[in-house]
């Protein structure tokens, strides 16, 4: 008898641990244009707090294979979120610029806003709900 609620103990622990699996909160991020392969593309998940003062509450980074890209941010709390992109083709881990100040390496953010200017808050933000959500990114 006592191994039968051991047998059971260990079927309904293996199933809970299953569900919880299934309901990891997941951000998943392509950027499939970009010019080369060279470096690695550098993301970072950022709150209002955080956006454009340094990195992100969750950071990745990932080589690139034929222009494409993906990575995935795991265990994300529902909210409200922007996601900024380097293509650090040189692997400094940092953005270079011109001398006249123009960025010399391609990023991106959600919302795609190409306008001119430093990247807006407003712009990139989106709603996460939870659950798995997946965004295309573009240089």
């Amino acid at each position: 008898m006592k191994n039968v609620f051991v047998v059971l103990a260990l079927i309904f622990s293996s199933a809970v641990i299953q569900a919880q699996a299934e309901k990891t909160n997941t951000i998943t991020v392509t950027i499939d244009n970009i010019v080369n392969d060279n470096g690695t593309v550098l993301f970072s998940l950022h709150t209002q707090d955080t956006f454009m003062k340094g990195p992100g509450i969750k950071n990745e980074g990932s080589t690139i294979e034929n222009g494409s890209v993906t990575i995935t941010f795991t265990d994300v709390a529902p909210g409200e979120y922007a996601i900024m992109a380097l293509h650090d083709e040189n692997d400094n881990r940092r953005m270079d610029f011109e001398a006249n100040g123009m960025p010399k390496e391609s990023y991106g953010m959600s919302g795609n806003d190409m306008s001119f200017g430093p990247p807006s808050y407003q712009a990139a933000k989106f709603t996460y709900e939870g659950g798995t959500k997946k965004l295309t990114l573009m240089f």
